[in-house]
């Protein structure tokens, strides 16, 4: 993981959540953990790692993600025991 990478794990772990945070760094901070990413029906991202799977939603046509969406990709990583 690089520093970028540990700057995106940083911030979706901040509070209060932020929701600037564009969703190929969240994409990128995710493969660097090693989870598999699939595509789904539409903007559905099907994402595994350790274990753990879910299923998110990418934002268009904007490219930041939502703050529900950074609250949902927290939970994903805390149950995957991904923590900064």
């Amino acid at each position: 993981m690089n520093a970028k990478h540990r700057k995106t794990l940083e911030a979706v772990f901040t509070d209060p959540v932020p929701a600037a945070i564009p969703w190929r760094d969240i994409e990128a901070l995710l493969m660097a953990c090693g989870a598999e990413i699939s595509e789904g029906q539409g903007s559905h991202v099907r994402v595994a790692l350790n274990g753990v799977r879910a299923t998110f939603h990418r934002p268009h046509p904007q490219k930041e993600t939502d703050k529900g969406a950074v609250k949902s990709v927290r939970r994903f990583l805390t149950e995957a025991e991904v923590t900064p």
